[in-house]
């Protein structure tokens, strides 16, 4: 059987959606862990990451089952939903590796402000206060904050802006190879659910 056949085309089909479902488990595994360990304790960002995870294994498992019984509706929307998820991972990996200094400053001022669970994390993990300035007179879950006799903390943009271009363009650079698993998965998709089954009816069209 050359490759192209239909048990390559199936095999290679199974092989994909395989590697996705041990990407979901992984980002499942992931927030599981951070929220076990007490590394991450804002619920929003554990409920985004599991809600992804568990979309991409729900799409993973439709597109095994359709792959492994060649079954044209779960193929169908397989391809469907495949091609969604790649044109806005692709957008979005765009703009990750586009974004200039002040875009990413902005972007990142937002995310800051929108939960306060994160900026504890955050207080914590880099051992920062404040986003663009440091108030003494407030609180702050950093450990230099209660360093005495006097604390001295810098702010967790300054620290945050060392690090947040390379790990745009590291999120990008994986959104992208992802993105074009994607787009393979719906060209391969497209070929399965158009080749004839060789063991059944050679007059039938599955």
């Amino acid at each position: 059987m050359v490759c192209g056949g239909f048990v390559c085309t199936k095999n290679a089909l199974c092989a994909l959606n395989i590697l996705y479902v041990l990407v979901s488990l992984l980002l499942i595994g992931v927030a599981a862990w951070g929220k076990w360990f007490g590394l991450i304790s804002s619920i929003r960002v554990v409920a985004g990451v599991l809600g992804v995870g568990t979309f991409l294994f729900v799409v993973a498992f439709v597109g095994l089952c359709g792959a492994l019984k060649h079954h044209q509706v779960l193929l169908f929307f397989y391809m469907i939903i495949l091609f969604i998820v790649f044109v806005v991972q692709f957008s979005v990996s765009c703009a990750c590796l586009a974004l200039n200094k002040d875009q990413q400053n902005r972007l990142l001022e937002v995310g800051w402000n929108r939960s306060e669970d994160t900026q504890k994390d955050i207080e914590k993990t880099l051992d920062c206060c404040g986003f663009s300035y440091v108030n003494y007179n407030g609180s702050c879950a950093a450990r230099c904050f209660h360093n005495t006799p006097a604390p001295s903390c810098d702010t967790c943009s300054s620290i945050i802006q060392q690090y947040a271009g390379e790990v745009l363009q590291f999120v990008g650079g994986i959104g992208l190879f992802f993105s074009f698993t994607e787009i393979f998965g719906v060209w391969l998709t497209h070929r399965y659910r158009n080749i004839r089954d060789p063991r059944s009816n050679p007059g039938a069209f599955l």
